[in-house]
């Protein structure tokens, strides 16, 4: 997956492209004000910035030109001029691309994967993921669970991979089924919640806590309690 860095105080704003990325290739990591958002860029290391420019703490501009001075990763601003001036300026500063609000998901995705397609980056880090006891080794396919080699189902290792990999994040059933298998949830496929279930009980969480239910929303990974 691509890590996407929202930096977006609209918390609105933010959800519906957190929803909609997550849908695709994309595990979003959304920052609220421009003071905090260089030391969660060193954090999160995203492959690409979606940049607001009205940001509460510091503006926008000086937030992208910041991060110009330290890293050559897209930056794709938000802006909610009609004009020229946020354009001309975001790409002095050194932004890559701007959109202008309100945001289309769509047309965001396209240009996010054009930005990605442009810098060269690949997609996702092939190194392992370890969450305590549990190790998931990509290049393998394989699965380690308290030092025992786990033998899943292809759909099993799937759902596990992207649940995974957005640690933290709460995923829908739709997002889920896109990501697996490119459709979208019609309210009455069961198959992303029976697969829940077995990983339950393969990982040893009858009371849900490594695998979290968010009732009306969907399923969340939890990075801490795998051990």
């Amino acid at each position: 997956m691509f890590r996407v860095m929202l930096v977006e105080d609209d918390v609105r704003l933010a959800e519906l492209v957190t929803e909609y990325l997550s849908g695709y290739e994309f595990a979003v990591h959304v920052v609220s004000r421009g003071d905090t958002a260089l030391a969660a860029f060193a954090e999160i290391a995203p492959h690409v910035v979606v940049l607001d420019l009205m940001l509460p703490g510091m503006d926008g501009m000086v937030v992208c030109r910041q991060m110009r001075a330290i890293s050559q990763v897209p930056i794709l601003i938000l802006t909610a001029r009609e004009d020229s001036y946020d354009e001309v300026s975001g790409l002095e500063q050194g932004a890559d691309d701007f959109l202008n609000k309100p945001v289309q998901p769509r047309v965001l995705l396209a240009r996010l994967r054009a930005l990605l397609r442009r810098a060269n980056v690949q997609q996702a880090d092939n190194h392992p993921l370890v969450f305590g006891d549990l190790t998931i080794t990509r290049a393998e396919r394989s699965v380690t669970w308290r030092g025992q080699l786990c033998v899943l189902s292809n759909t099993e290792y799937k759902l596990l991979l992207v649940l995974a990999s957005a640690a933290g994040h709460v995923l829908s059933r739709d997002a889920l089924l896109k990501k697996m298998r490119g459709i979208e949830f019609d309210g009455l496929d069961r198959s992303i919640d029976n697969s829940i279930s077995k990983l339950r009980r393969r990982f040893d969480d009858a009371t849900s806590e490594k695998i979290k239910t968010v009732w009306g929303e969907g399923y969340l990974f939890s990075p801490s309690a795998w051990g």
